[in-house]
């Protein structure tokens, strides 16, 4: 007998449904919720769509439908039902007494999968501030049949339920998380002011989830961050030194991945981790090529930087990194994008660069123009160095880049990439 087969796990059969009143692309959206439900490890056995002018307040969908779904689970073994939007805890609660499911909605779904991808501490804290803020107005009791009498004069009466305890003990550990969080934000911002002030220069990848962000950090800089097929892949930022053609050394940040309808709790809860898009020098927004959705994807990022930067617009150059560029057919014309109305009119905004992460195709393109993009700190320049201040070459060497040298009766001619704030220093030399 194979032991192995017995005790292997079968994974949950989920029921994907909507309700399509035309405010959001439903048929994209229950996708994006297919991918979801995978990532989190189910394996999605149905989708149901019903179009409505608005939701059912009791049921989220119709009473016909309702009993469509509950046919469906009975015939079909369902073990959970996942909704494409955010359900009110009596929804929740009328969809699981007729159809005998658990029901979860999409906010629930995305934070259960944050929290079995966070890692690091500030992480975990952050989903379970999520995660609290979302269950504190949803949390249901039974009215006095839960309550605590106590005894004595001013303690006589229904006294506290348990209802009003629990909730009194979910604002105390939000609070406490807040202030672990906002110690975590002063040690950020200790780390950022000290790089400023050392003029090291920071380049943030930004984009939709799934569309490779974690392969376009290791194909850079070797970082080994975890890279799979799957949303939210990697929730922790990652730090990594990268080389650019010129010599200079700047810091690539791999961020978390974005999502349409991205629950607001989750911008929240997560902004001092997106926030380190705001501290870069550069924005790369990678987008998945390959995906129908692309332009959508790379307008989704735009909104939600927008709100970190607090609506003012972005004010940091921003690259858009069409990836996967591997996948597209030779015969298929990739049109760059542009963008059109309050943002930018009749004209390509940034710059936008094909690469394949994967194959490393366009990469050295992308180098060049984050080289362009980045403020600049660095110029090439010819210098002429006395033989007794050899330090000074020295110093290039080891901090900026040596493109030729000579050696002559006057001293060392060098054609080289130096920081500015030290060419100035040693303008005298400069040829």
């Amino acid at each position: 007998m194979d032991f192995d087969l017995i005790n292997e796990k079968r994974p949950e059969q989920a029921l994907l449904i909507s309700v399509d009143t035309g405010d959001f692309d439903a048929e994209v959206s229950i996708n994006e919720l297919e991918e979801l439900a995978k990532t989190a490890g189910a394996e999605v056995a149905g989708v149901m769509i019903q179009k409505r002018p608005t939701v059912e307040g009791a049921t989220y969908v119709g009473k016909g439908r309702l009993e469509e779904i509950a046919e469906f689970c009975d015939n079909n073994d369902i073990d959970i039902i996942i909704a494409d939007s955010e359900l009110s805890p009596i929804q929740v609660r009328n969809i699981e007494d007729r159809t005998d499911t658990r029901v979860v909605d999409r906010t629930t779904l995305i934070l259960d999968i944050f929290a079995s991808r966070a890692n690091s501490k500030e992480g975990k804290l952050q989903v379970e501030l999520a995660q609290l803020k979302y269950s504190l107005p949803r949390l249901t009791g039974k009215g006095t049949s839960l309550s605590r009498l106590g005894g004595g004069i001013g303690t006589r009466g229904p006294g506290e339920t348990k209802l009003e305890t629990d909730k009194r003990h979910i604002r105390r550990k939000i609070q406490y998380i807040k202030d672990e969080l906002d110690a975590v934000e002063k040690r950020r911002n200790m780390q950022h002011s000290r790089r400023k002030k050392n003029g090291a220069v920071a380049v943030a990848i930004v984009g939709y989830t799934n569309a490779g962000k974690s392969t376009l950090m290791n194909r850079l800089t070797d970082a080994g961050v975890l890279q799979e097929d799957k949303l939210f892949a990697t929730l922790d930022p990652t730090a990594r030194k990268l080389t650019l053609p010129s010599g200079q050394q700047i810091m690539l940040v791999d961020t978390v991945g974005f999502i349409s309808r991205l629950p607001h709790q989750l911008v929240d809860a997560f902004r001092s981790t997106l926030e380190e898009a705001t501290y870069a020098d550069v924005i790369l927004n990678v987008c998945d090529a390959s995906s129908d959705e692309c332009h959508n994807h790379i307008e989704t990022t735009n909104e939600i930087l927008d709100s970190l930067f607090d609506g003012i617009g972005i004010p940091v150059p921003m690259i858009n990194v069409f990836n996967k560029c591997d996948k597209i057919n030779e015969e298929q014309e990739f049109e760059l994008l542009s963008y059109s109305g309050d943002r930018y009119v009749g004209e390509v905004a940034n710059p936008c660069v094909k690469i394949s992460a994967k194959t490393g195709e366009g990469i050295d393109i992308l180098l060049t123009e984050i080289e362009n993009a980045l403020p600049l700190t660095r110029k090439r320049v010819k210098l002429l160095i006395p033989f007794e201040n050899g330090g000074i070459a020295s110093k290039i060497r080891k901090d900026g880049v040596i493109h030729s040298e000579e050696y002559t009766e006057q001293g060392l001619v060098l054609d080289a990439t130096a920081e500015i704030s030290f060419l100035d220093k040693i303008k005298d030399y400069i040829i």
